[in-house]
């Protein structure tokens, strides 16, 4: 337990940080019973790490918790604020911790990694290979793109997910048990944990200033009008998981499905100013391309990828920028739902039809046995046929009528595929 000065003020998300791996709330699927983290406390054996995930999900709090289930020196560097200098001094101290009397571990842990440049990652990396210390690295962006290579190579890359409503709670409830907070009205809760969007630290700051304007204002009970007056317009704007946040989600949809640039972009920047994760607007783009476009411009899903992308390595604002341009490509890109539709219907048609075989001239035959079998008899190369079309060939299994699932609409690329598609049915009509 951390040791503060008599009569120090202690922030309340470190009153309430978690002492033991029990006490850690969230991140079950790396620290529950048989998971990869918990089996690594267990082994006794720590190993380099890389933690990626938003802020406030408990990077910091497992680093420090490894440190005390190995009875390890805790070293600590901001990449934001340190530099060579911090490092030299770090191998320094875990070099004096091995060689002392009471020979010990090192566990160097560094905060946002990824602000650490090539030269200055590379300096970890004889240290890390000679065992001098374990590395354990914090970022919230993609490492891949991030930390160099040679050091990910050496080091487990463990994904953090923010926290969940339910632990957001669990969070509200330990603040309210050491009478950290006045008791909170449930309609406040909600929003609260709504301002949070998956971040206890934000959660716990926020809980300490209510707390303090409770007390100024002799509030006996922290309700939802008085949040809202406290904490402003931005949480009167922006309520993620209620009705508003999934009305201009949906406004930003109909929009581009509209062909409605302007209208896009407004709803697009409404959600960016009021908080939502770009990352999360990203993913929508990703469906929204799928959906909405798909082959009448098969571009789309590619440029709704490469925003996403380009927002991972830039974040925010220069990266919301590439989320801007590709939601006006998807407003003015030719619409077609066909794929869409195709995919629904093949869905709703195998769930209810029965497990048909598939015809013997489909079959693999790797083998003599297959092939004695008939395995594969009959099948046409569709490559050696003219036209590179094997026409009359069947690839349904027997007695299945033609479905018809797809229907290319006539608009951008899918007027020229439905052309295609009835060319080859015509072909196909002549070899029946």
């Amino acid at each position: 337990m951390s040791v503060h000065a008599a009569g120090a003020h202690v922030p309340l998300a470190e009153r309430l940080r978690p002492r033991t791996l029990a006490e850690v709330i969230g991140q079950q699927h790396m620290l529950g019973e048989g998971m990869a983290l918990r089996l690594a406390f267990e082994s006794g054996q720590p190993h380099s790490c890389i933690f990626w995930g938003p802020p406030g999900v408990g990077k910091t709090t497992i680093a420090r918790l490894m440190a005390d289930a190995f009875d390890a020196q805790f070293i600590t560097i901001s990449a934001v604020l340190g530099g060579v200098k911090d490092i030299r001094e770090a191998v320094e101290r875990a070099e004096a911790a091995r060689t002392g009397l009471a020979a010990q571990r090192t566990i160097l842990f560094v905060d946002e990694v990824h602000r650490f440049n090539k030269s200055q990652q590379d300096a970890f990396l004889p240290h890390v290979e000679s065992g001098l210390f374990t590395f354990i690295g914090a970022t919230t962006e993609n490492p891949s793109f991030e930390v160099n290579s040679a050091l990910l190579s050496r080091a487990a890359v463990y994904v953090l997910q923010p926290l969940n409503e339910d632990d957001l709670r669990q969070i509200v409830d330990k603040a309210r048990d050491i009478d950290a907070v006045p008791p909170v009205q449930a309609a406040a809760i909600n929003r609260l944990i709504a301002y949070a969007d998956g971040d206890a630290r934000r959660l716990l700051n926020t809980l300490e200033t209510l707390a303090v304007a409770a007390k100024k204002e002799k509030l006996v009970e922290v309700t939802d009008e008085w949040l809202l007056k406290v904490l402003g317009e931005r949480m009167r704007r922006y309520d993620k998981g209620g009705e508003q946040f999934y009305d201009t989600i949906s406004a930003l949809h109909k929009s581009v499905r509209g062909s409605d640039p302007d209208a896009a972009l407004y709803w697009l920047v409404r959600m960016l100013d009021g908080g939502a994760d770009p990352r999360y607007l990203a993913r929508r783009l990703i469906r929204m391309a799928s959906e909405d476009i798909g082959l009448a411009d098969p571009r789309a899903l590619r440029l709704a990828l490469d925003a996403a992308e380009v927002y991972e390595r830039l974040g925010s604002p220069e990266g919301e920028l590439a989320l801007a341009e590709c939601v006006v490509y998807l407003a003015v890109a030719p619409k077609s739902n066909a794929v869409y539709k195709a995919f629904n219907a093949a869905k709703a048609f195998v769930k209810k039809d029965g497990t048909r075989p598939v015809p013997m001239h489909l079959r693999n035959a790797p083998t003599q046995l297959m092939k004695s079998l008939d395995y594969g008899k009959g099948y046409r190369y569709a490559h050696d046929e003219a036209g590179g079309f094997a026409a009359g060939e069947r690839y349904l299994p027997e007695g299945m009528a033609e479905p018809g699932f797809y229907q290319p609409v006539d608009r951008g690329l899918e007027l020229r595929i439905g052309d295609k598609l009835r060319e080859l049915k015509g072909y196909n009509d002549q070899n029946s």
